[in-house]
This record gives C-alpha cells, structure tokens and sequence, in this order.
C-alpha cells in the first residue's frame, strides 16, 4: 500500500505538470484519429476535380478555398459509406460540418492528388 501511495504522489502531478506544458504548446492527440489523418492527408495534396463536380460547384456557387477550409476541414469521413481498402485510390464520403451537416463530398485520395467526384447540397 505503501509503495502505492508513494506512485501516485509522483503520477499525479506529473500528469497535471505534462497536461499543462502541452496544452500551453497546442498539441493534441486528436490528429491519431482515423478521422483526422484523412483529413489531414486530404488537405496536403493538390486537388483535381471530376467534370461532374466542377457542374455541381458552379451550381452551388461555391469556390475552391471554402470547399477546402469550411467543407473537408471541419467535416467528418463516413466509414461506411466509404472504401478506405480500394486500390490504387481509396474513396471517400465526408460530410460537413460535422453535427447537422450540409454538404456531402465524395472524393478519392490517391498518392499524389486527390480528386472530388460529388459535392452535393444536403439541405
């Protein structure tokens, strides 16, 4: 019990020192999410669009840097409806924002791009 009592006196504290040394430095480990990685992956390649999706944003009156910063970033990847296994690009179906979501994006990430096939108007 001893030895216990003395492990939790250094444990404790040093998880309350770390806690406010990283929160203080903005990391998180929020980026180890399945969610997060896509979207980050995502974000870091050039995009490219279909000739559908390029009919479909002109309809919707978006452009480029809002489907980028207000669409994917803060959207969330449905697994379900997704590939995430399809070889050589895996597909993708995100919808935004992530509570009460207004657009769907289809997309496939390959290497070196990725390419938006839908983005549709949910509401």
């Amino acid at each position: 019990m001893r030895k216990l009592r003395f492990y939790l006196i250094g444990l404790i504290p040093g998880l309350l020192i770390m806690f406010f040394i990283l929160n203080k430095k903005g990391a998180s480990c929020s980026g180890y999410l399945p969610n997060s990685r896509v979207i980050a992956e995502t974000l870091s390649k050039d995009f490219s669009y279909s000739e559908e999706c390029k009919k479909e944003i002109q309809t919707l009156n978006l452009q480029d840097n809002f489907i980028k910063d207000s669409i994917i970033a803060k959207g969330e990847i449905n697994f379900e409806k997704s590939n995430a296994q399809k070889e050589p690009c895996p597909f993708y179906v995100l919808t935004s924002p992530e509570k009460n979501p207004q657009y769907e994006v289809t997309f496939e990430k390959c290497k070196n791009e990725v390419k938006l096939l839908h983005v549709k108007k949910l509401k």
